[in-house]
């Protein structure tokens, strides 16, 4: 019998040549005997409230007539998700949060199964594997990058995707001079878009292992290195008045309105962010097709790169009493409930096709890279040593803060303070 059939078999897949589930769920036969209620908690509060999630349940039930599926939609999902792991209260199904460290994941996650062969079917098992066990498992992969809108853009005369910074900032200069929309709006407020730039890290300088690089890095935020690029660009659209006039006004649902009906140009978010755009569009009664998505302005021996990733990682509550139902839930979705065709994104699922929302990647042969994790552990702790948190917003949303003149200080004293308190910890670390 070969893996993906004994994989199937063993969670209650398909055998026909269908993408293989997980491993530990009953078999096809004993479907009918997994019952239980589920929580499971989202970021994705527009589909727990337009009832798409509670659509993908009445198809789940159609396989396990006995579990019965709640959707808890938060807005807030990163903090929310971080107090309710320490009070223990934190649902069956979740997304595991961007800032908690790997090495805790066995503390909270029941295993998923072996790496080695659910890696056969999913991509960036790597993301969420702790000593061979896989704890949490991506939906979608996601390209770093920016969400535009096509028709303002257009409006203000720029015809090709900016190549540099400067190119960058003399076109939203140009959003700003001949539109009415705002040209970059940095969700200030809610705070979780801010640490999508951190996804970027290996784009300038078009590195798979720029991630890794980080733990033998005594100075992260120098003129040339990634993070350095990164801010700076953020920091100038800020400084030059290139955003929303009061960041700390900012909401992240009436962004995706006011992104999708033209009012704003740009937002640095992943790929995921496009259907999201498009469907706040349609409901506007805007054209979704305005909705665009380009990699960040900079260019490596002449071409744009994009460093694509997982999305949040979907794990199992370990001190769930419905073991079995919420791992059928976690398969299900990943696999048969056709969410990430659905939301225009990458499937995690090994062999599926490029949404045709990314196509424009592929037409102007942008390098699409990973990010090695092999030094994730090592990274993650000279950060949290650092207290900077580089999967967090609050260091970026100072960064606006000095830009806007809200806080004391100016950019360069700012990158020295981080370096000196990075190179600290990454001495310590050894």
């Amino acid at each position: 019998m070969g893996t993906a059939t004994a994989l199937a078999l063993a969670l209650g897949g398909c055998t026909d040549g269908g993408p293989a589930p997980l491993k530990g769920v009953v078999a096809e036969a004993d479907r009918s005997k997994v019952s239980g209620s589920i929580t499971v908690l989202t970021n994705r509060v527009d589909q727990v409230n337009g009832g798409l999630l509670k659509k993908y349940a009445a198809e789940f039930n159609k396989l396990y007539p006995k579990v019965r599926v709640n959707f808890e939609g938060l807005v807030d999902y990163e903090g929310e998700v971080g107090k309710r792991l320490a009070e223990g209260n934190y649902g069956d199904v979740l997304l595991i949060p961007d800032s908690l460290d790997a090495g805790r994941f066995p503390t909270y996650f029941s295993s998923l199964g072996n790496s080695r062969e659910l890696s056969d079917t999913f991509d960036y098992i790597d993301y969420g594997t702790v000593d061979e066990h896989v704890y949490g498992i991506a939906n979608i992969g996601i390209a770093s990058g920016l969400v535009y809108n096509k028709a303002v853009w257009a409006k203000a005369g720029i015809t090709e995707w900016p190549a540099t910074p400067d190119r960058f900032i003399a076109d939203l200069k140009a959003v700003k001079e001949k539109t009415q929309a705002i040209p970059y709006y940095t969700n200030y407020h809610d705070g979780w878009p801010l640490r999508q730039w951190s996804d970027a890290i290996g784009v300038p300088s078009c590195d798979n292992t720029a991630r890794d690089r980080l733990a033998a890095t005594a100075a992260p935020w120098t003129p040339g290195a990634d993070l350095y690029e990164i801010d700076s660009l953020l920091y100038r659209a800020v400084h030059e008045k290139l955003t929303e006039s009061e960041p700390q006004a900012t909401d992240w649902e009436r962004s995706k309105q006011l992104l999708g009906t033209g009012r704003v140009a740009t937002m640095e978010l992943g790929s995921w962010a496009v259907s999201q755009m498009r469907e706040a569009a349609t409901e506007a009664g805007a054209n979704p097709d305005d909705i665009g998505f380009m990699p960040l302005p900079v260019q490596h021996d002449g071409h744009f790169c994009t460093v694509v990733q997982p999305d949040y990682k979907y794990a199992v509550n370990v001190h769930s009493p419905h073991q079995d139902a919420a791992k059928a839930w976690l398969e299900w979705y990943i696999t048969r409930s056709g969410s990430a065709a659905d939301d225009e994104s990458i499937s995690s699922v090994r062999g599926a096709k490029l949404p045709a929302s990314l196509q424009p990647l592929d037409d102007r042969a942008v390098r699409m890279i990973p990010q090695t994790r092999e030094q994730l552990a090592k990274v993650d702790a000279i950060d949290r040593a650092a207290g900077i948190g580089l999967d967090a917003p609050d260091y970026r949303r100072k960064l606006v803060d000095l830009a806007t003149g809200a806080a004391p200080g100016d950019l360069d004293s700012y990158f020295a303070d981080l370096n000196r308190r990075w190179g600290r910890a990454q001495k310590a670390a050894g």
